[in-house]
């Protein structure tokens, strides 16, 4: 079996754009007629320009390849102009292509990827959403405690059990900061009104986006301690695994992290720091699905969690659903709501949600095949990227 073919897709993500303002999947075909899909997440690049790194990146070290040699070609790609150190526009090429060359393995074998890296662990998978704004909203549920504890209702009866939250407001290029005063007092009356709202139905999942040093942290996590978060995501900046060590140490809230993270190499650093208790890996950004495999086995060792990260499309959350399923030491998954809307329409079966659990597919391969259709039907046409930071300093 040899790779022979390769199509991406640049797919705009229809209004409200939950999971980003747009999707870049590649499609690769072997010379026996088998395809598999993949997903890149947020390349730092114009998206038609990510799309062509990936079809570079194919015709180098893929094309003509056997799919099933990941461990070679993980290295040529990693290795690829000199470079042998994590890099996240590479890393987000190679783990859409990883990602691919895995559903063809598993459409080989008959068998759904999880089968083939240890087999089922988790019948059933725990899943947490963003508590996000609605249509005919008066308010800013991000920035209104009052509101986000009356959403929060809607999720509970939709059978989730825990619910993430982000008030501490823009991040920027220029952080970490201190959080003012103001921005102080508003996560706590979020906290303080959420914890009021679902008592001990739901956990709580206090999501910040690298704002804060590790001072600025710790001020916050002091605050947020008498309602029990589950985690306190990301406090500070990625850079500096021993920052956020500091963090881990002067909190009882789990410090959870890892989505701008890439590869072992980047993980294993941050475990040897101690600065996490859970890990929040992104599989269209960590490297792939065995390197994400690797990650988790690492954190085994230390008793530290998996929770696979997803803002972007439902390729890369199957792909997390086959790495949640197969690793022990996995704690919950990230959904986008119930996995509806157009998350649905690109795939040409939903992924399966019940009572707050995602169902793990026993289809072979990732287990969902995308609506080539509806993602032709739907071209990105805009110039920013996925996902974008203040360009000024926070006061």
């Amino acid at each position: 079996m040899k790779l022979t073919d390769i199509e991406t897709f640049v797919v705009g993500n229809p209004p409200p754009h939950f999971g980003g303002r747009y999707f870049v999947f590649v499609k690769l075909t072997t010379d026996s007629g088998v395809s598999g899909i993949g997903e890149a997440y947020c390349v730092p690049f114009e998206p038609h320009l990510v799309a062509k790194m990936i079809e570079d990146v194919f015709a180098r070290y893929l094309a003509g390849h056997d799919p099933h040699d990941i461990e070679t070609m993980w290295r040529r790609v990693y290795s690829s102009g000199f470079t042998q150190h994590p890099d996240v526009t590479l890393m987000g090429v190679l783990s859409a292509l990883e990602m691919a060359c895995w559903d063809i393995i598993g459409k080989e074998a008959n068998k759904p990827v999880y089968k083939l890296l240890g087999g089922q662990v988790h019948e059933r998978l725990r899943a947490y959403t963003y508590i996000y704004p609605r249509p005919g909203d008066t308010k800013d549920v991000y920035h209104d405690p009052d509101l986000a504890a009356e959403r929060s209702a809607e999720y509970l009866s939709q059978g989730f059990t825990a619910l993430k939250f982000d008030p501490a407001g823009p991040y920027s290029a220029f952080d970490g900061r201190q959080l003012s005063l103001e921005a102080l007092d508003l996560c706590e009356r979020f906290a303080k009104s959420l914890r009021e709202a679902v008592g001990m139905k739901a956990d709580l999942l206090f999501g910040t986006h690298g704002q804060m040093t590790a001072a600025g942290a710790i001020r916050l996590a002091k605050r947020l301690e008498p309602y029990d978060p589950l985690w306190l995501e990301e406090p500070v900046p990625p850079d500096a695994p021993e920052e956020m060590a500091k963090v881990a140490r002067a909190t009882s809230i789990p410090v959870a992290t890892g989505e701008r993270l890439t590869t072992k190499y980047d993980f294993a650093r941050l475990l040897r720091a101690g600065a996490a208790a859970i890990l929040q890996m992104n599989l269209g950004r960590v490297g792939g699905i065995l390197e994400a495999k690797k990650i988790a086995a690492m954190a085994e060792v230390d008793h530290v969690q998996i929770a696979p990260h997803l803002y972007c499309g439902p390729i890369v959350g199957a792909a997390n659903i086959q790495i949640a399923t197969c690793s022990p030491n996995f704690l919950i998954l990230e959904s986008i709501e119930t996995w509806g809307g157009f998350h649905t329409e690109i795939l040409k079966s939903p992924i399966r949600f019940e009572e707050g659990h995602v169902i793990p597919s026993t289809a072979p391969g990732l287990g969902v095949e995308l609506n080539e259709d509806v993602a032709r039907a739907n071209p990105y046409t805009g110039n920013m990227l996925h996902l974008e930071m203040t360009q000024h300093p926070v006061q």
